[in-house]
């Protein structure tokens, strides 16, 4: 028997392969499968089921993909009408050798969620583990807000399947999510990939709620972004998704041929470290740090646009390809060949951000003519802590506000360590404003040198 975790970085999505004898099943894949179907070959197994625990919101799920490769069946819950695949039902089981996967209803994160319950033949029944998809994770419980108008409805729902069909699988099954900390899908949960229902019963804050009126009173206060490429994700994961059969390379382009391409409308997206960014970068494009890429592209790019990366190398290039396609972001046109160093050397212009100091930008903002601290974390954390007189807007939404800010005046970003904060400066400085710095280390130095403008409490959510 053998039980393989794949975890997609960024996204932080998590899909397992698991199988016996000469069997296997997948759950919850994403959309480059060539890693399940290596795994199969290496353990010397055949894929025979997919199954996905729900239609997935941040990603596109490999199902179709997979299946077309291997001629797998597709297996989903029967609460949403899905154009592929087959339905399953509370109580149904598969067997994969000695191995058994029991169907478990839980909704409310979608009405439609689905768990899988393992247990192994040769040790009776007791429930070994349990695929809960985004209904339980490891410190946290799946977001409840999706559907418009029902969120008391799903978050009732959840309490449910949490309290009267998950936890009573007993505290000795291990718990296997379908993401883990940094995913959009929660907003708590524990910087570790392993646990037991016994532990996350002990520790999992909501599961100390057992009152339903009160959970319900808890999931209804959670303040969740929405970007919104999800309605992209959840439209190809019900009809299904085309199939791409392999990611294809990304295209080294000169200088010349990059820049005919940019001048023709494509984005230029430079996934490099914002610390390079700031030094030098290509005038008008977006910094999109490799390791921020799942998180705001969903915000800042769109399907509508071919793109143009900039990379520290071909392998960076070609990491992104991956993590821009798991989103449907496919019109990749190709990669600076040679970096920065061979834009510099054709002689073309280049830009770059100035930084600001943690101490310099505390002293500045209690100066007469402070700068404009654009503040670009997420709401839960500027209540949480915040300079005074900060200006908050959520990096994701910064796009829509741009022409809130002013232009007479400098701005300073901020975030938690200015690798936010430099998207939001490249952001504005591509939009038009001029006198735009980035403040590196941001609430991270401010916090270890002790800056005097440091507050903390609740504030009006935008």
């Amino acid at each position: 028997m053998f039980l393989h975790k794949i975890k997609s970085e960024g996204l932080a999505h998590l899909s397992y392969i698991l199988g016996d004898g000469d069997e296997a099943v997948v759950i919850d894949p994403r959309r480059d499968v060539d890693c399940y179907i290596d795994i199969g070959a290496r353990e010397g197994v055949r894929i025979t089921r997919i199954f996905e625990t729900h239609r997935n919101e941040d990603y596109v799920i490999g199902s179709v993909e997979l299946a077309t490769r291997t001629g797998a069946s597709i297996h989903h819950g029967h609460a949403l009408d899905f154009g592929y695949g087959e339905d399953v039902r509370e109580g149904d089981c598969f067997e994969c050798g000695a191995l058994r996967l029991r169907v478990l209803e839980t909704p409310g994160h979608t009405p439609e969620s689905i768990s899988l319950v393992l247990t192994d033949g040769n040790q009776g029944d007791t429930p070994v583990g349990v695929f809960t998809g985004d209904a339980l994770f490891v410190g946290d419980v799946g977001r409840t807000d999706l559907i418009e108008g029902r969120e008391r409805e799903m978050a009732e729902a959840l309490h449910r399947s949490l309290f009267d069909k998950l936890l009573p699988l007993g505290d000795q099954a291990l718990l296997y999510p379908a993401h883990g900390a940094g995913s959009v899908c929660g907003e708590n949960m524990a910087d570790r990939e392993f646990s037991t229902l016994g532990h996350e019963r002990a520790h999992n804050p909501l599961l100390q709620v057992a009152d339903r009126e009160a959970f319900v009173r808890r999931k209804l206060d959670e303040h969740h972004y929405v970007p919104p490429y999800f309605r992209q994700m959840e439209r190809l994961n019900q009809c299904g998704a085309p199939v791409l059969h392999h990611l294809p390379p990304p295209a080294p382009l000169p200088p010349d041929a990059f820049e005919a391409r940019r001048k023709g409308g494509a984005r230029v997206v430079d996934l490099r470290s914002a610390q390079a960014f700031a030094g030098t970068h290509v005038p008008g494009s977006l910094a999109l740090p490799l390791p921020l890429l799942p998180a705001y592209a969903g915000y800042l790019l769109g399907y509508d646009e071919d793109l143009l990366l900039v990379a520290e190398d071909a392998d960076a290039a070609r990491e992104a390809v991956a993590r821009l396609a798991r989103m449907d972001y496919t019109r990749v046109a190709g990669y600076l060949k040679g970096g920065l160093g061979e834009w510099e050397s054709s002689g073309r212009e280049f830009g770059s951000i100035d930084a600001v100091h943690a101490a310099d930008l505390d002293a500045r903002l209690q100066s007469p003519e402070p700068p404009l601290l654009l503040d670009v974390r997420k709401i839960t954390e500027y209540r949480d802590k915040r300079l005074r007189g900060a200006t908050h807007v959520f990096l994701g939404h910064l796009p829509a506000r741009i022409c809130e800010l002013p232009r007479d005046r400098p701005i300073v970003t901020f975030c938690g360590s200015g690798q936010r904060a430099i998207v939001a400066a490249s952001l504005l400085r591509a939009a038009g404003i001029a006198h735009v710095e980035n403040a590196f280390g941001s609430m991270a130095a401010c916090e270890a040198i002790g800056c005097r403008t440091l507050e903390s409490g609740e504030t009006t959510a935008e």
